[in-house]
């Protein structure tokens, strides 16, 4: 196989790119390389419908053979590649990829789209029958059926995946408890205020939620775990315990090619990489706030994943449009869908609307009276307001929105 656009990773972001270059009128060769069995498929709802059981692992793929036959994407799966050489004479950025099948794999253009792995916990009593991770589909099958015959459930980590799978499994009758080593839930993207909230909407579905809070070890019997001991002696009862402590970006192959690494892969706003005949997407890359310029920030989500691999491509064909998408994210937790727009980081104001006990409300975000961002709760009104406005550079002062005047009128008031 010779030439042409070599993806790696045949994630969400790498199908985007592929798909995007050909709409950009690419009609070179375009090879795909996942490492997993199964086609391209769709990541968010494996925490959400696909444990549930409201949809099927089946539902979930990307495209269809067919679409990936008529576009000419050739699509090469169950295959790592474990080496890239670029090439000392040949056009920038040209080389070849070898795979772990051996494969040697000639391209014009590189494209890395790898992702990210789980991160592991290191405690002992990982290797036990019925300690679970979730990031691919073999890991939701493999959950959903663990969750099944399950009854205490103990979920270590209160980020989203975690929060989700406490949803899920709690709303199944289980008894689940929480186990989070930080002062609060999901830290790292909401204010103290909205954590408190979740606390205390999964206490009142009757889920234990463990704060500050570290496991010392998982312990077993004839191989299958029994419980979780925490560091301060507590033992809770598991018949399955969910790891969901963070993803570690795939950074070995750009690390190998000398690329700029910096807890991702490091990217421009047109997504090129520190070699800037290579390019990255998704899950795997870090890039400047697109709101700002400032920084660097790693957006875990699919909404990230396509944009920036259109980016990507729009590169690779030598039309290079920066990144300005509004950054964007749900969770399903129970009957509660969080809606999040904008990067809130080094807020100096919250703006609350409505009343978080109804359980529909928003609250948000301001440094210095500029608008960065919603975090909404059962309120898609406002969510869809503010993230026109950050889109559209419209302002939204924060009296006006603190006054409850709906957010729509106040866009159409400045327009």
């Amino acid at each position: 196989m010779t030439g042409g656009v070599l993806i790696v990773g045949a994630s969400q972001a790498g199908v985007q790119l592929a798909v995007s270059l050909r709409d950009f009128g690419y009609d070179g060769a375009i090879t795909l390389v996942g490492a997993e069995a199964h086609r391209p498929y769709q990541r968010p709802p494996l925490s959400k419908a696909v444990l549930s059981g409201v949809s099927d692992v089946g539902s979930l793929e990307l495209r269809t053979p067919a679409f990936y036959a008529q576009k000419k994407i050739t699509v090469l799966l169950s295959e790592r590649v474990t080496e890239i050489r670029l090439s000392r004479t040949g056009a920038a950025g040209s080389g070849v990829a070898v795979t772990d099948r051996g494969r040697a794999l000639d391209f014009d253009r590189l494209a890395l789209a790898v992702g990210a792995r789980p991160r592991r916990l290191d405690v002992p009593g990982t290797d036990l029958d019925g300690v679970c991770y979730l990031r691919a589909i073999d890991d939701a099958t493999r959950l959903r059926a663990h969750l099944a015959s399950a009854r205490d459930v103990v979920v270590i980590g209160g980020g989203f995946i975690g929060l989700e799978a406490a949803a899920v499994a709690r709303s199944q009758g289980k008894n689940v408890a929480v186990v989070e080593a930080a002062e609060r839930l999901i830290s790292r993207s909401v204010a103290p205020e909205v954590s408190e909230f979740f606390r205390r909407a999964h206490l009142r579905r009757g889920t234990d939620i463990r704060l500050a809070a570290t496991v010392e070890r998982i312990d077993g019997d004839h191989g299958r775990v029994r419980s979780v001991r925490l560091t301060d002696g507590t033992v809770l009862p598991a018949d399955l315990v969910i790891v969901g402590v963070g993803v570690v970006p795939r950074t070995e192959l750009a690390e190998q090619l000398g690329l700029a690494c910096n807890g991702g892969i490091v990217v421009d706003e047109f997504a090129r990489t520190s070699e800037h005949s290579i390019v990255a997407a998704g899950d795997c890359t870090v890039m400047p706030n697109p709101q700002t310029g400032d920084g660097l920030v790693r957006l875990e989500s699919m909404p990230n994943a396509v944009s920036q691999a259109r980016v990507a491509a729009a590169t690779l064909v030598g039309q290079p449009r920066p990144y300005t998408d509004v950054p964007w994210f749900w969770s399903d937790q129970y009957d509660l869908k969080l809606q999040i727009a904008g990067i809130t980081t080094g807020y100096d104001q919250l703006v609350w609307r409505g009343d978080p006990e109804t359980e529909t409300f928003s609250v948000l975000y301001y440094c210095r009276g500029r608008l960065l961002g919603v975090n909404a709760v059962n309120n898609a009104s406002d969510y869809l307001a503010v993230r026109k406005a950050l889109a559209t550079a419209t302002p939204i002062h924060a009296d006006r929105a603190a006054a409850g005047v709906p957010l729509k009128d106040l866009l159409v008031a400045a327009s």
